[in-house]
């Protein structure tokens, strides 16, 4: 007979857990190594959580409003496929602080450079750092070989969104940066939240210059034309695939 499995314990210093409907690689699976780890709690269907959950079911993104609660309580996820969301009972689980992710780019293996389709690791370690708390965000992403990579991506995002004393500034930064995307302009560290005098001097110094300059090599540049894809995707499969909300 097979002993019965015992995740180990840590000393993280907020809570953590996630409703695990098995539907990834074991292998694979950021929310399973973490348990594996003693860093998550799982949860059944049925349980409710005290913390942050990010859910579909959310109203507003995580902010720095919601510091307290990440602080007191800890963050939850749901570990499941994106492809069979509606799978889930939503209604089931949860809790009372119910939050939604802003935009954000996953650098997970399966979703890399990916709009919205955070892992559960990144899930976490975007709640952990929209409320201050980048530190925690390092360390359990530090678990993950490619881990540094989230925040490294979404360096200058994360940044902003953290200075956001409420969920209205947050929205008006986040629907900046959308704007910017959707206006093809090529924006480092996937951020790029630069002065406009900065910006008119370089529009000025590009005109000048003959030769194309070279791009960061951790620069995104993404057209209209791939903004409208994203989106036309969203709308069509907008029952499967609920990508803004981080699951």
């Amino acid at each position: 007979m097979r002993p019965k499995y015992e995740p180990k314990k840590s000393n993280f210093p907020a809570k953590m857990a996630m409703w695990d409907f098995n539907h990834c690689d074991p292998k694979r699976c950021s929310g399973k190594k973490l348990e594996r780890l003693g860093y998550i709690r799982g949860l059944k269907v049925g349980q409710k959580f005290s913390g942050l959950v990010v859910s579909p079911n959310g109203k507003v993104p995580v902010s720095m409003a919601d510091a307290d609660i990440v602080e007191s309580f800890g963050a939850a996820v749901v570990e499941c496929s994106w492809a069979r969301l509606d799978e889930i009972p939503f209604s089931k689980i949860g809790g009372r602080h119910l939050r939604l992710l802003p935009f954000l780019y996953a650098a997970n293996q399966t979703n890399f450079g990916k709009p919205w389709r955070l892992n559960c690791v990144e899930a976490l370690a975007a709640c952990f750092a929209l409320t201050g708390h980048f530190d925690w965000a390092a360390l359990i992403l530090e678990k993950f070989s490619w881990g540094h990579v989230f925040l490294e991506l979404n360096a200058d995002l994360l940044e902003a969104y953290s200075e956001c004393p409420d969920v209205e500034s947050l929205k008006k930064v986040e629907a900046e940066f959308l704007h910017r995307v959707e206006m093809g302009e090529t924006v480092a560290n996937f951020g790029g939240f630069e002065d406009e005098e900065e910006e008119e001097e370089e529009e000025g110094a590009e005109e000048d210059e003959e030769e194309e300059d070279e791009i960061p090599i951790n620069a995104l540049v993404i057209g209209t034309g791939e903004v409208k894809e994203i989106e036309s995707e969203l709308t069509e499969e907008s029952e499967e695939e609920y990508d803004e909300y981080g699951i």
